[in-house]
């Protein structure tokens, strides 16, 4: 009885770390892909390029490619990593040795590769802007407006995140249930939430797309990192109708939830009129 609950213990302990480690790098990557990138341009004195350079002279720079290449084998690590340790034969593996923290170490193991790529990113800095908001009074106001759609991106994202059952994204149930002996948390999620879960498992692309390339102003290492992460989104997902149809049909039995309340209290107003 010792043993297993100091195993418990060991396990939550665990988690629990694995969580703070997540939410840290999380909070990290908003401020790299979106708010920093914002900030940059709030006042229209933007840095991240120069446009008084030719394309033909920044592309044989040596320190540009230089910055491209290191950019891309980041990129090439965080997706090697990501989808490595998502495939079959590799996840079953891990299980087999990992247990419960199978989600955990994979969870952990991503927010690693997430804050290398953003310690070491190289910003390609003498090369032209794709685009570039100067000219008043948009210099101003295009950053305001895509700091707020970019909150509110992010806001849908966490709320998302939150209805797909975070504490099982994150490993944290897989530990909870181990404890408690209620076996894998996945296997008591319907067969519709399992098969879409097994084809995405965190459904936030158009969100993460908005905060790509939603920019004022979109730099050569930029565009290597929207286009990248973009690419890799839209190929790795297998979502297909029947998906599409579980989806509608969980969205609209959840906005009737949310109307019940109106409605019950509609008809005691009625009830009281009459």
């Amino acid at each position: 009885m010792a043993s297993v609950t100091v195993r418990g213990w060991a396990l939550g302990t665990v988690s629990l770390i694995n969580f703070a480690f997540v939410f840290i790098s999380g909070a990290d990557f908003i401020r790299f892909i979106s708010f920093r990138a914002i900030y940059h341009n709030i006042t229209g004195e933007t840095t991240l390029c120069q446009d008084s350079i030719p394309w033909s002279v920044a592309l044989q720079d040596s320190s540009v490619l230089g910055s491209l290449v290191v950019d891309l084998g980041l990129l090439a690590l965080f997706i090697t990593q990501h989808s490595l340790l998502a495939w079959s034969p590799v996840k079953q593996a891990l299980k087999s040795v990992l247990g419960a923290l199978n989600r955990t170490a994979y969870c952990f193991s991503t927010a690693l590769a997430l804050q290398i790529l953003m310690r070491y990113w190289q910003p390609v800095t003498g090369a032209p802007c794709l685009w570039s908001v100067r000219h008043a009074p948009w210099s101003i106001w295009f950053p305001l407006l895509c700091f707020s759609l970019h909150f509110l991106c992010w806001a849908i994202m966490c709320s998302i995140l939150m209805i797909f059952d975070y504490p099982e994204l994150l490993g944290i149930k897989q530990v909870y249930n181990e404890c408690l002996g209620l076996g894998d948390p996945l296997s008591h999620k319907s067969p519709g939430a399992q098969r879409l879960l097994s084809h995405l498992r965190h459904p936030v692309c158009l969100e993460l797309g908005v905060v790509l390339w939603l920019l004022p102003a979109l730099s050569l290492d930029r565009l290597l990192l929207a286009g990248t992460l973009s690419t890799y989104l839209a190929l790795a997902h297998s979502l297909d109708k029947q998906d599409l149809a579980y989806l509608c049909v969980h969205l609209n039995s959840k906005l009737q939830l949310f109307a019940e309340p109106h409605q019950g209290s509609a008809d005691t107003s009625d009830h009281k009129e009459k």
